[in-house]
């Protein structure tokens, strides 16, 4: 599943460069106001902290919600107490686009993380010429020098990375990059499982100083509150959100947990 959602996103991007080229894209990057700084809105807090998703569907749920106003939704994650809001910009399995980031980042204060399954430098310039302040790099979808050279120039471009592990091994890696915010995805990407107590389990070979954040397998309050007694600092929701009908109090419960 990894493998063909890397393929598709890469495919996709190469259609967008045929309309639209590399320097013009890089040129619009860099006319961009200064990326926020995502490192402080996620710093470790006395409570927990919410990444809130704009997320239409799943490859292993289809559709979730139809989301006609994703502004609109962001703005409510905000008001809501959320530090962040990602944006799922895949296409072909999550029903995301890029437009979709840019009318967020139009909208909110917050950093805005692109999620997509970013493997080539275009799309990085795509990520900050919509207004994207962090990037996800997926450890198990990429090489560690091409993921090295994104992670540089996710940096160079004064964004941030949030570079997304499923192993110790994986873990090492991100520190290899330099990563200072990693992620811990409960969802294996290659078959699609959900293990909620991997966060846990990893938890301890991430260093303090770099800010832990746990993916996927939320559902409840509960949920948010294993992953913190875990170590979290952080926790990236969308499903949850998405789909209980009242984004804000479910937003207040997690953040009370």
């Amino acid at each position: 599943m990894l493998s063909d959602l890397v393929a598709g996103a890469i495919a996709d991007a190469s259609e967008r460069r045929a309309a639209r080229s590399l320097s013009a894209v890089q040129s619009d990057a860099l006319a961009r106001p200064a990326a926020l700084d995502a490192i402080q809105a996620l710093a470790p807090a006395d409570r927990v902290k919410i990444i809130a998703e704009v997320k239409r569907a799943s490859p292993s749920r289809g559709a979730l919600a139809d989301i006609p106003d994703p502004a609109a939704l962001a703005s409510s994650y905000e008001h809501g107490g959320a530090s962040a809001i990602s944006v799922l910009t895949e296409g072909r399995k999550f029903q995301g686009s890029l437009a979709d980031l840019e009318a967020v980042r139009a909208a909110v204060s917050l950093p805005v993380l692109r999620k997509d399954f970013i493997a080539e430098p275009y799309q990085v310039f795509e990520a900050r010429a919509a207004g994207a302040d962090l990037v996800l790099l997926i450890v198990a979808a990429l090489e560690q020098k091409p993921m090295q050279e994104l992670f540089d120039l996710i940096g160079q471009l004064g964004m941030t990375a949030l570079v997304e592990t499923h192993s110790a091994d994986e873990v090492s890696r991100a520190l290899d990059l330099g990563a200072s915010i990693i992620g811990v995805n409960a969802r294996n990407l290659s078959t699609f499982e959900l293990d909620p107590d991997l966060f846990g389990s990893l938890a301890d070979s991430i260093p303090t100083g770099v800010i832990r954040v746990a993916e996927s397998a939320v559902k409840s309050p509960a949920d948010v509150a294993h992953y913190r007694s875990a170590g979290a600092d952080v926790v990236l929701v969308g499903e949850a959100l998405v789909t209980g009908g009242d984004p804000v109090a479910t937003l207040g419960e997690f953040l009370r947990s």
